[in-house]
């Protein structure tokens, strides 16, 4: 008997040893506070299926989380896993050598995932990927349902029906478009989310190809149609009015339209459950212009380089890119998941996901902020002056032009 009580203890004792060894503690890092309780739900399913091996989710302002998360891993004391941005925000971190690069071997799910959607958490320099992307966005005008019928109003085909609704609602005493351009980065909204089909695929193809720069009639003439629909149907000193109080202005159904991402349709929702939304594309001169939404993958999953736990890390970073967790993402979160055949039972997913069928890339995130000046910085500058009458679409052509060729290849003369 005390033999084999001997042998118990003895057996005991050795898990005990072991199990500080096996147990493998990850922090993992994010700047979406808002999905707190979202992510602690993937978490415990994580945790569940993999004993041993707990997450740590932390989360920061999202205005500053790249400055924190690049401080932290240059000194050492970054976490296990993080959210990174796509493009250029994640060109700093990545070309710092703080992320581990990931492969089909590493990831095997990888390998059914769009082209698109790895190129944008790439290194530029090298191609080599880092991150496992977790969702795109689609810029594109959400509107009310609800007053769009009782205004015997349908989704506009054309340019000259959009402006028509927007009269229309104004004549009935509702405000067309509830945008306002105080906050900063809504003037590169508005421009893209509503003047990308009048810039059309060629414009954006021979861009890229380098033929063509933004001094091009398609790109200055949509500049000048988003500020003629700005100035007539966008509330009273829109130029004055914040971002949260435009989806205020929006939610409450004071407003018939707001020019945005698909990130917004959980927002209004939670705003106002009553609200029926409806999403399209904003259109071209005719009916037969492609309506193109903006298109961008919002960022990815990474592990760190100098992690302590490579292995755990690289397992979450598997779960992460499982069509177990994309199915999950895309129902607790209402966000177009970019894993390989997830579907989307929220018929407003399922139509942006339509919509992305035809589309351009978001063009200032997805090429023009990998140096400095930012495109996205100065395109949103040079927005508001145009809305304030103090610049023209030509000049805003040059400006731009002119600023990127400081490190744009394509644009040095």
């Amino acid at each position: 008997m005390n033999n084999r009580l001997i042998r118990i203890g003895t057996a005991l004792a050795a898990v005990l040893i072991a199990a500080p060894a096996l147990a493998q503690d990850l922090t993992f890092w994010s700047w979406r506070q808002e999905d707190r309780a979202a992510y602690e739900q993937f978490i415990d399913t994580f945790e569940a299926a993999n004993p041993g091996i707990t997450v740590k989710f932390e989360t920061f302002e999202a205005a500053n989380y790249n400055t924190i998360l690049a401080t932290a891993l240059a000194g050492g004391t970054g976490p296990d896993l993080m959210m990174v941005r796509a493009y250029g925000g994640l060109e700093n971190v990545a070309s710092a050598g703080y992320l581990e690069p990931l492969t089909t071997e590493t990831v095997p799910a990888l390998a059914e995932f769009s082209a698109a959607s790895l190129a944008a958490e790439s290194g530029r320099a090298d191609g080599t990927l880092y991150a496992v992307p977790f969702a795109s966005q689609t810029q594109l005008v959400i509107y009310n349902r609800a007053l769009f019928d009782a205004n015997g109003i349908a989704e506009p085909q054309t340019w000259e029906e959009l402006v028509a609704a927007s009269q229309k609602l104004k004549d009935a005493g509702v405000i067309p478009f509830a945008n306002g351009t105080a906050t900063a980065w809504q003037n590169e909204t508005v421009t893209f989310g509503l003047g990308s089909s009048l810039m059309g695929k060629d414009f954006y193809d021979e861009l890229m190809a380098g033929t063509t720069d933004f001094t091009d009639a398609r790109f200055t003439g949509a500049l000048a149609a988003v500020a003629e629909v700005a100035a007539q149907y966008f509330p009273d000193g829109f130029i004055g009015l914040d971002y949260p109080s435009a989806q205020q202005l929006f939610s409450s159904g004071m407003a018939g339209m707001f020019i945005g991402g698909s990130y917004e349709l959980a927002t209004f929702k939670t705003q106002n459950p009553d609200i029926e939304l409806g999403v399209f594309a904003a259109p071209g001169k005719t009916a037969e212009d492609a309506k193109l939404v903006g298109l961008y993958f919002d960022g990815g999953y990474a592990a760190n380089a100098a992690g302590a736990n490579k292995e755990a890390s690289l397992k979450f970073l598997n779960y992460l890119a499982s069509k177990e967790f994309g199915q999950a993402f895309a129902d607790t979160l209402s966000n177009i998941s970019t894993v390989p055949g997830v579907t989307f039972d929220n018929p407003l997913l399922a139509e942006v996901n339509e919509l992305n069928q035809s589309s351009i890339p978001y063009l200032m995130l997805a090429h023009f902020r990998y140096g400095e000046p930012s495109g996205s910085v100065l395109i949103q500058g040079e927005m508001q002056k145009l809305f304030s009458g103090q610049t023209t679409p030509e000049a805003i052509g040059t400006t731009l032009t002119e600023g990127l060729a400081a490190w744009y290849e394509p644009f040095k003369k």
